[in-house]
Parts: C-alpha cells; structure tokens; sequence
C-alpha cells in the first residue's frame, strides 16, 4: 500500500500573502483539515507545514509556513500534494482509490474471476469500477447490490453481478 496519497494540486495563487488554491483529490475540506503538513513529493521527503486551510466554492485556500509572498506561492504552483495516510482517519467502510487499484474483482457465489480494477471513476451517483480482463474493460457500478465485500489487504472485491454486466452482445 502506498503510504503517500494524492490529495490535490496546486493550482493557482491567491493574493498576495503565499496563499494557493488546491483542487482537491479527496472527499473534501474535511479531510485536509485533519492534516498538519502535506508534502510535495509521494516519499514525504519534501513537507509543508499547513499554516490555514478553508472551503472556497468546490476548492480550498491553503497557506503553508514560510510560503509568505506570491513569489514563494508562484515556486510552488502546478505541484501535486501527498498526504500520509496515517494522518488522516476515514470511514470504516470507505477505501483509498489507490487501495482499489489492482484488486481482483471475483464472483461472490462461483469464485469467477471477472478483471482487476484499473480506475476508480465517478460521474455522481456512485463509484464506477473500471475493471481490466486481457484488454476488454468493463464499468462496474460500486453499488451495494454490486458490490459485497471488499478487502484491500487481500486485493479483492467480491461482487454479485449484475444481469447484463458482463453478458457478451
């Protein structure tokens, strides 16, 4: 499991005190606030200290310590922010993407092996499993009539299929 996960990116400066907008990766404000530092790297060699974050619209306004003028924003505008996972809590029941990426997706009741996951999309409703078998991808709706167990330890997510989820045409 990867220890640094994207959270956001950089996008743009905002005044002229060292704040940046972040296009957030993640569930939402919520869970940046539980962070301390972020960093500019997936090792979490290169840390950034959060002086203040808040909501703007579907972004956040960040301010980091020592990043005190536009000219120290505009260094490090464009870059992507990695949080340490063991800084942050999260549901119970909820899963990292890139947890999600590279299970196995298997028949619940026959063990049948339909693909490993290879995105984890969303356009609204649900998550939306892109699940890779020998070049043919499938969308699989990550629903709980779907989706019945999922365990990231293991690499894999059992599922009762759907009629007509994996029915050739």
């Amino acid at each position: 499991m990867k220890q640094y996960l994207e959270v956001g990116k950089l996008n743009n400066t905002h005044g002229v005190k060292g704040e940046l907008k972040m296009l957030l990766w993640c569930d939402g404000i919520d869970y940046i606030k539980q962070f301390k530092i972020l960093y500019l790297d997936s090792d979490g060699k290169e840390p950034l200290e959060i002086a203040s974050v808040r909501s703007q619209k579907d972004m956040a306004i960040i301010k980091f310590k020592g990043i005190d003028s536009i000219e120290d924003a505009e260094k490090i505008k464009g870059r992507i922010l990695f949080g340490n996972r063991d800084d942050a809590e999260i549901d119970e029941d909820a899963n990292y993407i890139a947890d999600l990426i590279g299970c196995y997706v298997v028949d619940i009741d026959t063990e049948e092996e339909y693909g490993k996951v290879v995105d984890v999309l969303n356009y609204g409703s649900c998550d939306i499993y892109d699940t890779e078998s020998w070049g043919k991808h499938t969308l699989i709706p990550a629903i709980p009539d779907v989706v019945k167990e999922i365990n990231t330890e293991y690499k894999v997510i059992r599922i009762k299929a759907m009629k007509g989820l994996f029915d050739e045409d």
